[in-house]
């Protein structure tokens, strides 16, 4: 196939699965992105030739141009090198697969460069959503969604017309701690927190994963993807995550997508839609899973749900302060700073005590990023938990 990707973020979960796909079907890579692995980046560089590839790391960045002298490869560096690949329309589509806020402003750049995007950066569209959906709509970009859920969601509407839905179910897998009491989740490490029973995924989407928080991110993402109110979005547990989303229309008829987790699947549609080739995973049986369950989640356990619900239901910078404060917890927990209940408490705090504004531009993202992180950093070096 002649379509060529950039990858923002190739060295993680999603860009080396991503990668595979690209190794099945022939796919060109025009660009490559990482945070900080050189080793990996080198390997990738010299298997699928890229014209351009960035380290976001600035200390990184010598040793990676040094490694790669013999190959005629340009090397970037820094949130510029993530912008420049953004912006470069030699490629056919951009996928966002950076983790955190950073993956905010390549997706702006890209949109204004009339770029389409596969987007698995949950913190664009929570961060700054009502920013990147506007100025989607007026360059004329198209956004493939590349989490699970929300390719799901995207199957489910097609053929059908969007204005007879009447809601989403957005299923969950309850992560490692599904019924568990607060008083059994005060003493989880971060070692059990990463033990996802289904997915392999980063650190970081898997510690949320465990809060929920994650579930909380799709939440607001689906809001902003499918044009949305809360109440059109009904999440649900599902252990098994077969199901990986449901659209229910006006008839309540539900329509949902199917398949074993792996997320090479919701990949490839995005990269190669609209079209459905055969996918580097196996077929799911449902005999073999014989049983699937459906409850209704814990949000008095799990409150980083019910913050993200809040948030968006406030609007304005409000999910953009959660965001911030939840990714500022999660990497205290990370590093023994705070224990597992105290990432849903400061982002819940942070929510109340941030008053919201409206999003007119990236700065305001930015603002409003930064007083949450100052505000956790604060609270975790005051004790104040």
């Amino acid at each position: 196939m002649e379509k060529r990707i950039s990858i923002l973020g190739s060295t993680g979960s999603i860009g080396t699965q991503a990668l595979d796909v690209v190794r099945l079907h022939g796919l060109q890579i025009h660009a490559l992105a990482a945070n900080r692995n050189v080793d990996v980046l080198e390997k990738q560089t010299r298997e699928f030739h890229p014209q351009r590839v960035c380290i976001y790391d600035a200390a990184s960045y010598l040793e990676l141009k040094q490694r790669l002298s013999d190959l005629p490869v340009e090397v970037l560096c820094g949130m510029d090198g993530l912008c420049e690949i953004a912006a470069d329309t030699h490629a056919d589509v951009l996928l966002n697969s950076v983790v955190g806020i950073v993956g905010l402003l390549p997706t702006l750049t890209a949109i204004s460069a009339g770029l389409d995007i596969a987007l698995a950066n949950k913190e664009t569209l929570v961060a700054g959503g009502s920013l990147v959906m506007s100025q989607a709509a007026a360059h004329h970009v198209k956004i493939y969604p590349v989490d699970s859920e929300h390719s799901a969601i995207f199957q489910c509407l097609q053929g059908n017309r969007r204005e007879q839905l009447h809601k989403i179910i957005l299923t969950a897998s309850g992560g490692p701690f599904f019924g568990k009491t607060r008083a059994e989740l005060r003493t989880v490490r971060a070692v059990d927190a990463l033990r996802h029973p289904n997915w392999n995924m980063g650190n970081k989407v898997t510690i949320d994963s465990s809060t929920l928080m994650n579930k909380g991110l799709e939440f607001i993402e689906a809001k902003w993807l499918f044009d949305l109110t809360p109440e059109q979005i009904e999440v649900v547990i599902h252990r098994q995550s077969v199901v990986h989303s449901a659209v229910e229309y006006q008839d309540y008829s539900i329509i949902a997508q199917m398949g074993v987790p792996d997320m090479k699947i919701p990949i490839q549609y995005a990269l190669l839609y609209p079209d459905r080739m055969p996918c580097p995973t196996k077929p799911l049986s449902l005999t073999d899973y014989g049983t699937l369950t459906f409850e209704k989640p814990d949000l008095e356990t799990f409150t980083c749900l019910k913050t993200a619900i809040s948030a968006i239901t406030i609007g304005g910078t409000a999910p953009c302060v959660m965001n911030g404060a939840n990714e500022v917890a999660v990497e205290a927990f990370l590093q023994g700073e705070i224990g597992f209940l105290e990432i849903g408490l400061l982002a819940q705090r942070a929510v109340h005590a941030i008053p919201q504004e409206t999003i007119r531009s990236y700065e305001d993202v930015i603002r409003a990023d930064e007083k949450a992180r100052s505000y956790v950093r604060e609270a975790i070096a005051r004790g104040i938990l």
